[in-house]
């Protein structure tokens, strides 16, 4: 089983999340990942989705979206071609004996504190899959009180695979 990173181009209506999740269901396929946002133009809204599945699968998966009637581009985000990332924010308890310990993990990661309560520190990362699970693994001696990840968001390199629409 492989994993399959689209980042599909749609216009901004009511209801478009909906009906591209609704494909999925429907068909039985899984979504890993999914995040959404409107673009520079407020007409389109650009959605990352990672799902993972056989070579047969993940093709009829990319067949189906370019079927919707609100799907305007579709494109593979692979590796080396595409730029993926993907923020955490992590809440640990943070005794006073813990706290210069969770710094350092913080410091070797270039995350940021963005909340400092007297027993939790709230921790933002953005970084590949990789990267935000190298730093799970390091504060998994700690408390983790609560944990909240976007999905991946991405973008192909360069402009050769650029949609412009008028």
């Amino acid at each position: 089983m492989r994993k399959l990173a689209l980042s599909i181009l749609v216009e901004n209506t009511s209801n478009v999340l909906s009906h591209i999740s609704g494909l999925f269901s429907r068909r039985g396929y899984n979504i890993d990942s999914i995040s959404a946002g409107v673009t520079a133009d407020p007409r389109f809204t650009r959605i990352t989705i990672v799902s993972s599945g056989d070579e047969l699968i993940l093709e009829q998966i990319e067949k189906q979206l370019a079927k919707l009637e609100d799907v305007i581009d579709i494109k593979k985000l692979q590796d080396g071609e595409s730029v993926c990332r993907e923020l955490i924010l992590v809440k640990v308890r943070a005794k006073d004996t813990d706290r210069q310990a969770i710094l350092s993990i913080t410091s070797i990661f270039r995350a940021k504190i963005v909340d400092v309560q007297k027993d939790s520190m709230v921790i933002e990362l953005t970084g590949d899959q990789e990267k935000l699970e190298a730093f799970c693994d390091l504060l998994a001696g700690y408390e983790i009180l609560e944990l909240a990840r976007t999905g991946i968001t991405g973008l192909s390199r360069g402009i050769a695979n650029v949609t412009f629409i008028d």
